[in-house]
């Protein structure tokens, strides 16, 4: 990058001490960061024609006062100024609020344009700025900057042309010739310059084109630059697995595997026989069979002569994993353990000495599994269950238990393509898009709240027939400021209603550990038959008895929660039913209810989520390791994400990419990030 550039911007001519202070409150310190702070939108003062302005849109017109401007006082400092403008062939009312000093402005016949918003019914604008004279090309489109404190969008337009006037002919092209020609991409100069003063509306779409582009792909280059870094610096095991074996194995499992799962497995196994170490994403909606496809992983590893680990996020999950897998490998003469923080005394010592000798071949557990005095003999494959909660650095603790084991992370979140590239770019990712055959799908339905008596007869015929039910609500404790059903009320209620001829339970937050495993067992074993929960009760869970599901205030959860909470039920050989009970006021809060009622892919729902709720909120915490970008938008620029990381894993592997001087720009910029340096980047 250009020297010049790095220094501070003190260096532009007209721009002080102390106006650098104000900038350097939004991050703005050298003549770079200046040039490059782009504009989130744009205002547009273009001339419309009033026929084609919709309701309440914003707009620019041209008009000839006619008559006597009317100004009204309302108190000391309101006012109303009122005039009627002939524009075209329309007579139309422009009003200006607490802007008395305007009507000094016009007189009737003279030439006046307004900006401000159309009310078609009342045939009215309400103006916010208005110039004399005729409307004046020069200012068809003004870029807008986000702005704080002293500063404001006037000032900021102001230092960026003196800074562009003096320095922009220093700005450096990044991007190589034949990616700026394949996709028709503006220099990056002239695309600097666009987004700040732009033309018109296409060019500032050409230039916003190019710095969209360049985002993704600088992000893509520094996570591919990681992974091969990673790869080559971090040797792994390669597990010759005895083939003849794992058919038999695969022979020997109770459902015939779907194509979905055959091809996840395929991936998989391709990884484990590699040099290099697996890190690969494992997405699979609630009861697509990723169990099975994790029995088949850990077979194949100890058939090649490894230990495998399974670590899930709670205690009664690690049991039931360990229920199953032993189900499954036990009869291959495979010794699987558990290993739990209630597992104490003598009976921990033990698993930890045979599994420090190599007698153990799987160990499933929680976060036991990563504490210090936890040695495996010859670990080859760790399996993670729903860790997508974790950011970059729990990832990197749990491999550092072998010699680089193979990773494998399962989700049941769907999590949609967009947002599985770049908040797990250093991963691959395999998806099971197919459910196994027979399967039946669970029945939803939206209810208004004035409906509740008929859903709890519907749960009192389900119940009567030996099944059980889970019930969610938002909350635990009243709360005044939001009026919702929480999770105490409804569980009175419902206990009053059933009076004692079902047992009614409660699980929240506040429990501890070994109450919330106290209740969950309980239901597990039908002691429980109606389940009274917040959201705690949606990972994992598997109660196959349990057919109805009743979610309150329903409209308070994003698509996905819905879609995860919903997954307890349906485990099962009977249909199941899944009621939102809710009173949605806001369109989207419609749209999700519907959304949820016609569909049971996960996939179809996640990216639904992610047009509604926006990346940001999709995974509900900060940690999520998701980058900032200026201009880029992972949604609405899905398209332009896939191709840039195609693009950047092409780079990475091509020797021209490291060696090369038209890539030296992008070189530089890796090296700016650290990621060269084989550091771990959040």
């Amino acid at each position: 990058m250009n020297p010049l550039l790095k220094q501070p911007v003190t260096a532009v001519k007209g721009i002080g001490p102390e106006k650098a202070e104000t900038l350097a409150e939004i991050n703005i310190l050298t003549i770079e960061e200046l040039l490059e702070y782009l504009p989130y939108r744009y205002e547009d003062y273009r001339l419309r024609d009033l026929s084609e302005v919709n309701h309440e849109e914003k707009v620019t017109v041209e008009g000839k006062v006619h008559g006597e401007p009317s100004l009204v006082y309302h108190g000391r400092k309101k006012s109303r100024l009122t005039v009627r403008l002939l524009v075209d062939r329309y007579l139309v009312k422009v009003v200006f609020f607490n802007q008395p000093y305007l009507k000094q402005k016009m007189s009737i016949n003279e030439i006046i344009t307004v900006t401000g918003k159309w009310d078609q019914h009342r045939q009215t604008i309400t103006a916010n700025e208005m110039t004399s004279g005729p409307y004046s090309k020069e200012k068809e489109f003004e870029p807008v900057y986000a702005v704080k404190g002293t500063i404001t969008v006037k000032m900021i337009r102001r230092l960026i042309k003196l800074a562009f006037s003096q320095y922009g002919n220093q700005v450096e092209e990044i991007l190589p010739d034949e990616l700026l020609k394949q996709y028709k991409l503006m220099s990056r100069k002239d695309a600097l310059r666009t987004m700040h003063f732009p033309l018109g509306a296409e060019e500032a779409k050409q230039a916003r084109r190019r710095f969209v582009y360049e985002e993704f792909l600088l992000f893509q280059l520094k996570m591919q630059a990681l992974r091969k870094i990673e790869r080559e610096q971090t040797p792994g095991k390669k597990q010759n697995y005895d083939l003849e074996r794992l058919k038999k194995f695969i022979d020997s499992l109770p459902f015939p595997l779907t194509h979905a799962q055959k091809r996840v497995v395929n991936e998989i196994l391709g990884d484990m026989k590699q040099p290099y170490r697996m890190n690969r994403l494992l997405q699979g909606d609630v009861g697509s069979g990723k169990t099975v496809v994790a029995a088949i992983s850990l077979y194949a590893g100890i058939t090649a002569g490894f230990q495998g680990a399974l670590m899930v996020p709670t205690e009664i999950l690690a049991e039931q994993h360990a229920e199953s897998l032993s189900g499954l490998l036990s009869p291959f003469g495979i010794n699987v353990q558990l290993l739990t923080s209630s597992v104490k005394g003598k009976r921990r010592r033990e698993i930890l000495e045979l599994l420090k000798n190599g007698d153990i071949d799987v160990l499933i557990g929680t976060h036991a599994l990563i504490q210090d005095e936890v040695y495996f003999s010859n670990l080859g494959l760790v399996i993670t269950d729903e860790q997508h909660r974790f950011g970059v650095e729990q990832r990197r603790i749990l491999r550092e238990k072998g010699e680089n084991p193979d990773v494998l992370f399962m989700t049941a979140t769907p999590i949609p393509r967009t947002l599985a590239i770049t908040a797990f770019g250093e991963m691959d990712v395999s998806v099971i898009d197919e459910m196994p055959a027979g399967r039946k799908a669970i029945e939803t339905y939206w209810a208004k709240q004035e409906m509740l008596d008929r859903v709890l007869g519907f749960m009192d015929k389900e119940l009567s027939q030996g099944r059980q039910a889970y019930v969610i609500c938002p909350l635990i404790e009243e709360s005044d400021k939001l009026d919702v059903q929480n999770a105490i009320d409804v569980h009175s209620t419902l206990s009053m209603y059933f009076h004692e001829r079902y047992k009614v339970g409660l699980m929240h937050g506040r429990l501890s550990s070994a109450e919330k495993e106290e209740v969950m067992k309980a239901f597990s074993a039908n002691q429980v038959q109606v389940l009274v929960s917040t959201t705690v009760v949606e990972v994992g869970v598997n109660v196959p008895n349990a057919t109805f599901m009743l979610i309150y205030d329903a409209e308070r959860f994003g698509l996905s929660q819905l879609h995860q909470l919903r997954g307890r039920v349906g485990r099962g050989s009977e249909q199941s039913y899944c009621i939102l009970l809710a009173d949605p006021k806001s369109e989207i809060g419609k749209e999700r209810m519907r959304i949820m009622t016609e569909t049971n892919d996960g996939f179809v729902l996640s990216e639904k989520d992610l047009e509604l709720r926006g990346p940001g909120d999709f995974f509900g915490k900060k940690q999520s390791g998701l980058p900032e970008f200026k201009v880029a938008d992972m949604v609405h620029d899905y398209r332009a994400l896939e191709t840039a990381r195609a693009d950047a894993a092409s780079l990475v592997q091509s020797s021209a990419f490291w060696t090369s001087e038209k890539y030296l720009g992008l070189r530089m910029y890796l090296e700016g990030t650290g990621a060269l340096a084989g550091e771990k980047l959040d």
